[in-house]
């Protein structure tokens, strides 16, 4: 017998074990998700409770961060009952989104042109998060090289126009040539 006719099964015989262990070892019963579900709901509260001692943007700030810990403990309690492409991604997108909404609370303890930039720069930082989530759940859905190239494409254009973006809000601060030199290099090493 060659070694060609012993690997093929062997190959077979680990992969096929390796998924069966893959597939006991993320299962989750419906029991253990609907207590986890609810585990997420008494932390949530009892998170939110602790905000409703604080004040003004601190309390928004911690009410924000609640609900984003909520968001992405609700994501990941989805990939693990239901582990897939689809479920990872919106676990990628959960984490963004609860990041950006909790930053974009931050920024209001900034006036003027801080907070514009604070603002800029936390979109900037969730189109990149953003982008990074799509091109895996391009790449995890079996898309061809030329789909997963487009998609890694458009997640740096959009990147590269956010961050340009926020720089030329820094730019907003200036005045005269000052702040003509910061978009024309702004401008240079965004490639806009």
């Amino acid at each position: 017998m060659n070694n060609k006719a012993i690997k093929k099964p062997l190959l077979a015989l680990c992969v096929a074990l390796s998924c069966a262990w893959a597939g006991q070892a993320s299962a989750m019963t419906k029991e253990e998700y609907k207590s986890a579900h609810d585990r997420i709901g008494v932390d949530f509260k009892a998170q939110k409770q602790r905000c409703d001692a604080m004040k003004a943007n601190a309390k928004d700030v911690c009410v924000s961060e609640a609900k984003g810990a909520e968001k992405v403990a609700k994501a990941e309690l989805e990939a693990q009952y239901k582990p897939n492409d689809k479920a990872q991604s919106k676990l990628m997108e959960a984490r963004a989104d609860a990041t950006y909404d909790t930053a974009k609370e931050k920024c209001d303890d900034l006036n003027g042109n801080q907070k514009d930039v604070c603002v800029k720069d936390a979109k900037a930082a969730h189109v990149a998060a953003l982008g990074q989530a799509k091109v895996q759940k391009t790449s995890a859905a079996g898309g061809s090289t030329n789909k997963v190239s487009e998609a890694r494409k458009d997640a740096a254009e959009d990147r590269k126009d956010a961050n340009y973006s926020a720089a030329k809000e820094r730019c907003d601060a200036m005045s005269g040539a000052n702040k003509d030199r910061c978009i024309a290099d702004a401008k240079a090493k965004f490639g806009v």
